[in-house]
């Protein structure tokens, strides 16, 4: 069961990365009209967050292993992106009281969320057979962590510089050269998708694999989306820079 539930979740990510390709997800910059009715965008973000850092936790409190240090570094890792994302950064967003954001959406969030955690803490702490001590010391652990904690601080770097663009009470967009933004339009999107590569590494596991395919299946589009945005509301948008890989696309 556990297997089919990883195969259709592999496949129910190239559908919505095929579909986002043609539409985008009606919120941030890009809320509009017609998708029914709406929550404020900071309850929106604890709501489809929330679930993933509760869920693992869940898992590992439920667990069928021994508790090794390798499982707690697991846990630590995902909980330290997840609680700040669920609990920490929709605080500190400015300009967010008056936007809203669909219910809807914030459903297909709570989905994704509760399915992926799901996957993620019933393989690593029941499934997997336990991680070994030893474990900490394959190089595969060693390079997917290092490769996670530069997406982490990247991610944190390119929201900071977002969020100090705008001074209290603003809520509109503009346009930086800070680093890494020189570069790409998307710098936030690029550090999270390192991150779950480097969780996939880590963990060795297609439930982390499937982690990843999903972050780039409404990543990429969305950062493609973003791109266009800025190229058609700012004339002056500097014609050399990328969506999300430096120098690449």
């Amino acid at each position: 069961m556990f297997n089919g539930l990883i195969i259709g979740w592999f496949v129910l990510a190239a559908v919505v990365f095929i579909a986002l390709l043609f539409f985008v997800a009606p919120y941030g910059r890009h809320v509009r009209k017609g998708w029914g009715p709406t929550l404020s965008n900071r309850v929106g973000w604890i709501v489809m967050e929330a679930g993933a850092p509760v869920i693992l936790a869940v898992c590992f409190v439920l667990k069928g292993n021994i508790i090794s240090v390798t499982s707690v570094a697991f846990l630590v890792l995902w909980e330290t992106h997840y609680v700040y994302r669920s609990f920490v950064y929709p605080f500190t967003l400015r300009g967010v009281t008056a936007k809203r954001m669909p219910i809807s959406i914030a459903g297909m969030g709570v989905l994704f969320n509760g399915v992926n955690g799901y996957l993620n803490g019933r393989y690593i702490f029941n499934l997997s057979g336990g991680y070994a001590e030893s474990w900490l010391r394959d190089p595969r652990f060693i390079i997917g962590v290092i490769i996670f904690i530069l997406g982490y601080l990247l991610n944190r770097r390119a929201d900071h510089i977002l969020r100090s663009l705008r001074k209290p009470g603003e809520t509109g967009y503009k346009v930086t050269d800070k680093w890494p933004y020189q570069w790409i339009s998307c710098p936030n999107y690029l550090g999270e998708i390192l991150q779950w590569v480097g969780w996939a590494i880590a963990t060795w596991s297609l439930a982390g694999l499937a982690f990843v395919v999903w972050t780039a299946a409404n990543l990429i589009p969305r950062a493609r989306a973003n791109h266009l945005w800025y190229r058609r509301t700012f004339p002056d948008y500097p014609p050399e820079r990328k969506a999300l890989i430096p120098h690449v696309w």
